[in-house]
């Protein structure tokens, strides 16, 4: 993915800062799409300082439209297990602010979700748009310090890391597919209490 889109960008020529900033916001409206590949398309074609400037723009722009969206659109249907997630629907003014800062630094919490919910929550646009931009900067600095590494290692070691993450990935769904089949079993388990109690 990272190829193509650098090619891209090389084919564009002075249009490539524009085709950046574009993937970015359909990354950020699409919410499941990780943006690590742009992240290491803008280093490894304009050098890690412009890169990672434009990277954090694209954050941002993308985070106020897909907000925009999201508000005018589905927000109103959104529901979530995530206590934090939750929080965030209820709160506004600045307790909603340093929040979502909190949520976009936090690594577990998918973007999608904190935009989604910020949409549904009572904040205004531009404090979303500035918190959302602050709380994003730290991790796209080591989003894109990591990829700086591993852009300089050889073909072995991205085979190495390749493998790492799909084991990990692969662990991941196992735990999700068992914590689930757990709360089945607990639901099942209370249903079954409860109609006993009945009888």
């Amino acid at each position: 993915m990272e190829y193509f889109v650098v090619t891209l960008f090389s084919e564009s020529g002075a249009f490539a800062y524009l085709i950046s900033l574009a993937l970015s916001i359909v990354v950020s409206i699409l919410g499941v799409v990780p943006s690590v590949f742009i992240t290491a398309a803008n280093i490894s074609y304009f050098g890690f300082a412009q890169g990672l400037y434009l990277s954090i723009a694209g954050e941002a722009l993308g985070a106020v439209v897909s907000f925009y969206l999201y508000r005018k659109g589905i927000s109103h249907t959104f529901s979530t297990k995530n206590k934090w997630i939750k929080k965030l629907q209820l709160t506004k003014g600045m307790e909603a602010f340093f929040l979502i800062i909190a949520l976009r630094i936090f690594p577990f919490i998918p973007s999608g979700a904190v935009t989604l919910a910020g949409a549904a929550s009572k904040i205004h646009t531009i404090n979303f748009a500035v918190s959302s931009t602050i709380g994003k900067i730290p991790a796209l600095l080591i989003e894109a310090y990591t990829v700086k590494q591993i852009l300089v290692w050889d073909f072995q070691s991205k085979i190495v890391l390749g493998i790492l993450s799909l084991i990990i990935i692969l662990f991941l769904f196992i735990r999700r597919n068992h914590l689930k089949n757990n709360e089945k079993e607990t639901r099942v388990g209370q249903r079954n209490t409860e109609d006993h109690t009945d009888r």
